[in-house]
């Protein structure tokens, strides 16, 4: 997954920014982003907090966690199955 170049404290103030009435394109020209990277942290973290926001990302990251290990788990499980079938 690719790194993002903003930390969430930073994309929280951009968004804080735009909500105080700053138009969007002077918004993301100023930070040297897309509109299109503003809309969806707009519809991803919107409404949220600094607190929220950090929360989310610790759930994301056990969730990517969980998904690999459960991928090995699933790989050791399908070998085991597989040798098994096999007549000896």
């Amino acid at each position: 997954m690719k790194k993002s170049r903003y930390t969430e404290s930073q994309i929280f103030r951009i968004l804080k920014e735009a909500e105080a009435g700053v138009p969007v394109a002077e918004v993301c020209r100023k930070h040297g982003m897309s509109n299109a990277t503003f809309y969806n942290w707009r519809s991803r973290y919107g409404g949220m907090d600094a607190s929220s926001m950090k929360r989310l990302k610790e759930l994301e990251e056990e969730n990517a966690r969980l998904k690999k290990m459960y991928a090995e788990e699933k790989l050791k499980a399908d070998i085991i199955a597989e040798a098994m079938e096999k007549k000896w």
